[in-house]
This record gives structure tokens, sequence and C-alpha cells, in this order.
């Protein structure tokens, strides 16, 4: 397939607009500390409970070649105590009855985040500006060691997966060499191998600055006791070094390029993959929707050509990454055991370029829009987790500027048109 994706996502979406729909909102107030520390505060009263999502503006885009996989391996180090409190960072929490304890991290943030019953908010903010202040005295050579070896074996589970291997063959062939994109976010084996003690007190001292978070209370609590609160357990906390923030950096590919892996799956798979341009672009939010009438779930234009009627594969699927310099579109379709992928991809290039040229159908597109607000709606029916209101509040803010950056998502979708 030789168009670029940029045509699949700017002309593939031109024409009838779709009825105007209300438009969601999560209330919010905001306001910073003198060290930096923005915090945003969304009061919900139905249910006793708070909860605080910590963003930390950094990732593995941040790392530099030979010291990959380190802000993952930093995020884990996270868990393991801090220099008030060093033992697992788990347990008081669920003494008290916390619920989605957890961090993740990613190309351009590592997050923290987690629901308590209100009566344990201040338990869960000392915790927190105990690790963002005072960890490294908690830290030392033993704790680096486990914590890589549970990292390097979290690779190996992964790599040993179906298909396991794939991801890092499309990063590294996606992006050029250089690219903070190009390398997986859980690094290699011998980067994980060569970071050291001295590593891990620079990454934390760079970037675990109050004025490098962005903290998100939402729940059973008002801004006036937010301020309170996190004044008095991260207002001492000193400022970290100023941050340059990376350009957006969209590669442009020469040429097709065909990678061929080798391994031990009992179906063979085709990927088609896309370098996309960055989060809150009109494309990518465009071609998101045009995922969903390509992809998603049985009706999709690519299941109904390849699994339900040639009946050449067992499955399809497809996703939009879309990063904060940049982004990544896949496609993908499995064969039949012993099936012709060849034939498989002849159809799955057929299918697109149908795409291409007549756009989605109006009934298509009216359920990408109703499965991207209904899928957001169902959101923010919580106040924290994932995808939860807290969650989508501090995405908004560290990567749109503003917190309600998330409605120029849901603007652009609605607003979308089928292609001529």
């Amino acid at each position: 397939m030789n168009r670029s994706i940029h045509a699949l996502c700017a002309s593939a979406l031109l024409l009838t607009a779709l009825p105007a729909r209300a438009q969601l909102d999560i209330p919010f107030e905001e306001f910073t500390l003198d060290n930096g520390l923005r915090v945003i505060v969304h009061e919900d009263r139905k249910a006793p409970i708070v909860s605080t999502t910590l963003w930390y503006h950094v990732g593995s885009k941040n790392e530099v070649p030979g010291r990959t996989g380190f802000a993952h391996l930093f995020e884990h180090l996270m868990f393991n105590g801090s220099e008030n409190h060093d033992e697992e960072y788990f347990t008081p929490l669920q003494e008290v009855g916390a619920s989605s304890i957890n961090g993740t991290t990613n190309n351009d943030r590592t997050n923290y985040f987690q629901t308590v019953p209100t009566s344990a908010l201040d338990l869960v903010l000392w915790l927190e500006s105990d690790r963002m202040g005072h960890l490294l005295g908690a830290i030392d050579q033993e704790k680096l060691d486990e914590q890589r070896g549970v990292v390097q074996n979290e690779k190996r589970q992964r790599e040993n997966q179906p298909y396991g291997k794939v991801f890092d063959q499309i990063t590294s062939n996606l992006f050029p060499e250089g690219h903070p994109y190009s390398w997986p976010i859980i690094g290699s084996m011998e980067d994980l191998d060569a970071a050291t003690l001295d590593d891990v007190y620079e990454w934390f001292r760079t970037y675990y600055g109050p004025n490098n978070a962005t903290l998100v209370l939402a729940g059973d609590i008002d801004v006036a006791t937010a301020r309170e609160k996190v004044q008095r357990f991260f207002g001492d906390i000193p400022a970290g070094p100023p941050l340059a923030r990376l350009e957006t950096w969209i590669p442009t590919l020469e040429h097709d390029r065909r990678v061929r892996l080798e391994d031990r799956v009992p179906q063979a798979r085709v990927y088609k993959v896309w370098p996309i341009p960055e989060w809150g672009n009109v494309e990518a939010e465009q071609l998101a929707l045009a995922d969903v009438a390509l992809t998603q779930g049985k009706t999709s234009r690519l299941y109904q050509r390849l699994v339900y009627e040639e009946q050449v594969a067992t499955d399809v699927g497809g996703f939009a990454f879309v990063g904060e310099i940049a982004g990544v579109y896949a496609v993908w379709a499995t064969a039949l055991p012993g099936g012709d992928l060849a034939e498989v991809e002849r159809l799955l290039d057929e299918e697109l370029e149908r795409f291409l040229d007549t756009g989605p159908t109006r009934d298509e597109l009216t359920r990408a829009v109703m499965d991207t607000r209904s899928g957001f709606i169902r959101g923010i029916e919580r106040v924290g987790g994932f995808s939860g209101k807290s969650g989508i509040l501090a995405e908004s803010a560290v990567f749109g500027g503003r917190p309600d950056a998330y409605k120029d998502s849901l603007e652009i979708a609605a607003a979308a048109r089928p292609a001529e």
C-alpha cells in the first residue's frame, strides 16, 4: 500500500455532519504550589471516596541510548519504600481499604494512582509526598537489584507470549535511530543490567520534582480542603531543575519496509503500521474513528471481509497509539492455521484502499462516534482508575495544557464527516 496514512486520516472524514450532542463535562478547580506542583480538584460527593492520581511528566522518551527501560524500572522502585515509610507502599493502603492501587509507565509519562476512603486521604497524601520528597535514602543496591530482576522477568514473560516480540520490531523499524520512541518502554536486558544507583539518584533529582508533577484529587473533597492538605504535605518539597520539552517528531518513511519475524505461534499474522500525528492533533483523533470502522468488532470492515465473507482470517485488530510527540497506527489480521498469509495481506490492502477511496459510510461513522462517546462515559462513571475522571483530567492537563482538553477530542469526533 503506497498511500500515506495522512491520506487516510485527512481525506476519509470530510462530509455530512452528525447531529450535535450535549457536551460532557468534568467540573474542576486548580491551583499551583510555590514549588510548581500543579493540583486539580474535581468534587464528586456520590460516595465517601477520593481518587488521587499523580502524573510525572517523564517516560521512556526521556531516556538515552544505553539506559533504556529506566523510567519503568524507576516506577517499580517507587513502590519499595521511602525514607519515612521504608516498606512496601501497598501495605498501609490495603489495610484501610484502598482500591485501584497501581503505577504505569509509557513513552511520555509515569503515573501513580489509588482510590481511598475519604478518612484515609491524609495517609495517601503523606505516602505520596514522602516518596516525592524523601525517596533516595531508602533506595540501596539490594532494592535496585531486586526490581531489576522483576522487570527483566516481566520482559521475558511479555516476549514469550504469542506475538509478544512484534511491538519491539514495530518501534525499532517505524522510528529512526535516535527517535525517543525508537526503543521499547521496558528497555533492553543489557541496559537494565547496566543501571546503577547513581542513575537512580540522577533520574529522581531530574524528573521527580513537584514542578514536573500534576496531582489530581477527585471525589469527596472540595478545593479549600485540598489546598490545605496538599500544602501541608507537599509544600516544603523543593522544586527540581527546569526541564525542556521535546519537540514533535513524526517520522517520514522514504519507502515501505517489510520485516519477517519467525516466532513460535500457532497462526501467522500480518501487521500494517504507519507513523501518525501527535496527541491532540485533529488527524490523529479522526484516525481513531476510522479505526473503529475498520477493525473494532464483528461489524467492522476488515472483520466482515476477511473473517466472515472470505473466511481467510480468524481475527483482525487495530489500534491508534497517540503519544506526545508522534503516534502509531496499526492494523493486523491473523490467518487460518496453515492458511495463505499472502492472500490475507492482499485482501487487507484491498479493503484499506477501498476505505481510502470511499471513506466510511454514515452508519459506520455514527457507530464510531457513539463508540468513542460511550467509552468516555463509561470511564467517567468512576472517579479513579486508569480511565476514570482523575486520569482524564491529568492526561488533558499534562498533554493538552488544560484539564478540559479532553473536550477537544469529543468535539472533533462529533464534527467528523464521512468521505466523499
